[in-house]
C-alpha cells in the first residue's frame, strides 16, 4: 500500500546522502579550494573638493574652451607639383622602378605637406601660415564633421607667414573671434590648438595644448632667412620681413602650424608659426604669429590679393645698455636709427643715431615691435614718431610709404592635368595571356601606379590592381578610363571598382578634384 509520508521521508533522505557524497567529491578534486577574492576598490577622494577647487575650475575652464573653438579649427592639405627637370626613365631602366616597358612613366609624384588654420569668417575666409599652402597647387580642408572642400588661396605674404585661403561650403560655417594680441600679458595662459592629421603615420585630429605667454617680441631670423635662400629674392628685400613673435611653453609641432592661440576668453591672440628645437619636434619654445599683424595682413590679401606694406625707410637695431646712456634715454628701450634711406619717406625728417621710441603715442621697445606697429597701417598713412635726439625728446611726424616686396609674394602654381592623372592613376592595358600569367586570369586595365599625394593615394587606391569598373561602365581598355574619366565634372564622385590577384573585389569611392 502507498504512504505518502513514508516516500516523502525517503526523497528526503536520498537528497540528503546525494548532496553529501557531492560535496565530497567536490572537496577531493579541490572544487572547494578557497580563491582570491576581488580586491575591494576605493573610489573616496584623497583630497578634499575645496583643497583642488582652483585647479579643478582651470580644467574646467579649458575644457570648455576646447569645446567653443575646436569646431572653427581645420586640417589642410597642400598638394605641392613634382619637380619638372627630372629626365625621363629610359625603357631598359624601367624595370628597376617598376614601371613597364613602353610606358612614358607614371604621373608625376607631388609632394603632400599638412598643417591646420582656423574659420575666421561664416563665408569661408581662414587664416593660417604662409609655408603651409606656399607653392600648392592644390589645397584641401577638413572640417571637424569629417567633410573636406577644395581650397582658393586668396593670397599669402611670405614676409609674415601669413596667408588666407577659402572654401565654399554654401552654409555658416563656426568662426574664430579675434582678441588683441597687443594686451597679451608675459605669464598668461594660452591654448594652441591645431588639426594637424595625419603624422608619423598616426591620425593625430585635433590637438589641445596649454601653456603661458612666456615672451613677446621674439625676433628668430626664420623668414629672413628663407626670403634670403628664395631663388629670384634680393637678399635686400628680406629685411622686410616682420617677425614679433609671442613665445609660449604650450606645446606646438609640426602639422600644428596655422593653427590658433587663444586666450582663457577664447579669442585668438595668435597663429602657431614655428618651434626652436634641435630635432624638428618640439623643446619647450612655441612662437606664434600676433593676431593684430595677422588679421591686417588679411585685409590686405582678401581686398588686393596681395599685401600693402607700409615704410618709413630706415635701418634700425635694438637699443643697448651703453646706447640708453649715451643718448640720454629713460630707459634701456626703443630702436636706434643707422640709417635713413635716401629720398624715402623719412629723409629729411630723422636722421642717424636717432632714437624711436614711441609711435603714435604707444612705446616702442625693439624693432620688431615698430615694424609690426608700422606694419598695421596702409601706405598714404601719417604717423607720429617720438624721438630722442641730441637726449632731447621730440616728435616728427612722417608721411609712410610703400615697401617693394609684391613681385615676390607666394601664387598658387598651374598646371595642366590630363584624363587619369586627374584622379593621380597610371593605367595600361594587359592581353589575356599576360593577364593570365599575372594571376588575374583575364585580359583587363591594370593600375600601374599612384601618384603621390594624388586623389587616389589619399583614399587608398592600390597599385597593380585590375579596374573592372568606373560607376556603372565597364573598362575593357585605357581609351574607356580616358572616355569616362573625361566626362566626370570636378567634385563628383568617382567610384572604382577593383580586383586584385587573388580574385577579392573592392570598390574606392573618389572625388574627382576640380582643376
Amino acid at each position: 500500500m502507498y504512504d505518502p509520508l513514508r516516500a516523502k521521508t525517503k526523497v528526503v533522505f536520498y537528497s540528503a546522502v546525494a548532496f553529501l557524497f557531492g560535496l565530497g567529491l567536490a572537496s577531493g578534486l579541490g572544487w572547494t579550494r578557497s580563491s582570491n577574492a576581488m580586491p575591494v576598490v576605493s573610489e573616496t577622494p584623497q583630497v578634499s573638493e575645496a583643497a583642488v577647487k582652483p585647479a579643478v575650475d582651470l580644467s574646467e575652464a579649458f575644457v570648455n574652451l576646447a569645446g567653443a573653438v575646436t569646431p572653427a579649427v581645420v586640417r589642410i592639405e597642400a598638394k605641392r607639383p613634382a619637380p619638372t627637370n627630372h629626365p625621363e626613365i629610359p625603357d631598359a631602366f624601367k624595370r628597376f622602378f617598376d614601371i613597364p616597358e613602353g610606358n612614358r612613366g607614371a604621373p608625376p609624384q607631388g609632394e603632400l605637406a599638412g598643417g591646420s588654420g582656423f574659420i575666421v569668417s561664416k563665408d569661408g575666409y581662414i587664416l593660417t601660415n604662409n609655408h603651409v599652402v606656399e607653392d600648392a597647387d592644390e589645397v584641401r580642408v577638413y572640417l571637424q564633421d569629417r567633410r573636406y572642400f577644395d581650397a582658393t588661396i586668396v593670397g599669402t605674404d611670405p614676409f609674415t607667414d601669413v596667408a588666407v585661403i577659402k572654401i565654399d561650403v554654401g552654409e555658416p560655417l563656426p568662426v574664430m573671434s579675434f582678441g588683441n594680441s597687443d594686451e597679451v600679458k608675459v605669464g598668461e595662459w594660452v591654448l594652441a590648438i591645431g588639426n594637424p592629421g595625419y603624422g608619423a603615420g598616426t591620425q593625430l585630429d585635433y590637438t589641445v595644448t596649454a601653456g603661458i605667454v612666456s615672451a613677446r617680441g621674439r625676433l628668430l631670423g626664420l623668414l629672413n632667412n628663407d626670403l634670403r635662400r628664395t631663388p629670384g629674392v634680393d637678399p635686400k628685400l628680406a629685411g622686410y620681413s616682420i617677425e614679433d613673435f609671442i613665445q609660449t611653453d604650450a606645446v606646438i609641432n609640426p602639422g600644428n602650424s596655422g593653427g590658433p592661440m587663444v586666450d582663457l576668453h577664447g579669442q585668438v591672440i595668435g597663429i602657431n608659426s614655428a618651434i626652436a628645437s634641435t630635432t624638428g619636434y618640439y623643446q619647450g619654445y612655441g612662437f606664434a604669429i600676433p593676431i593684430n599683424l595677422a588679421r591686417r595682413v588679411m585685409k590686405d590679401l582678401v581686398e588686393y590679393g596681395h599685401v600693402q606694406r607700409p615704410m618709413i625707410g630706415v635701418q634700425i637695431t635694438k637699443v643697448s645698455p651703453e646706447d640708453a646712456e649715451y643718448y640720454g634715454l629713460p630707459s634701456v628701450s626703443g630702436v636706434l636709427v643707422q640709417g635713413v634711406t635716401k629720398g624715402g619717406p623719412a629723409d629729411g625728417k630723422l636722421k642717424p643715431e636717432d632714437v624711436i621710441v614711441a609711435l603714435d603715442g604707444r612705446s616702442v621697445g625693439y624693432q620688431a615691435q615698430l615694424q609690426s606697429r608700422i606694419a598695421e597701417h596702409h601706405p598714404g598713412d601719417r604717423v607720429t614718431l617720438t624721438i630722442y635726439r641730441n637726449q632731447k625728446k621730440m616728435d616728427v611726424t612722417v608721411k609712410l610709404g610703400e615697401a617693394p616686396i609684391n613681385e615676390v609674394t607666394a601664387k598658387p602654381v598651374e598646371r595642366t592635368v590630363h584624363a587619369a592623372e586627374r584622379l593621380g592613376i597610371n593605367v595600361e592595358y594587359v592581353p589575356e595571356d599576360q593577364g593570365k600569367e599575372m594571376g588575374f586570369g583575364r585580359a583587363g586595365v591594370i593600375i600601374t601606379d599612384v601618384a603621390g599625394a594624388s586623389p587616389a593615394q589619399r583614399r587608398g587606391v592600390p597599385r597593380g590592381t585590375m579596374l573592372t569598373r568606373i560607376n556603372d561602365v565597364e573598362i575593357r581598355s585605357t581609351e574607356d578610363v580616358r572616355r569616362v574619366l573625361d566626362g566626370i565634372k570636378g567634385g563628383q564622385i568617382v567610384s572604382l571598382h577593383l580586383l586584385d590577384r587573388t580574385g577579392a573585389t573592392q570598390v574606392i569611392n573618389v572625388r574627382m578634384p576640380r582643376k
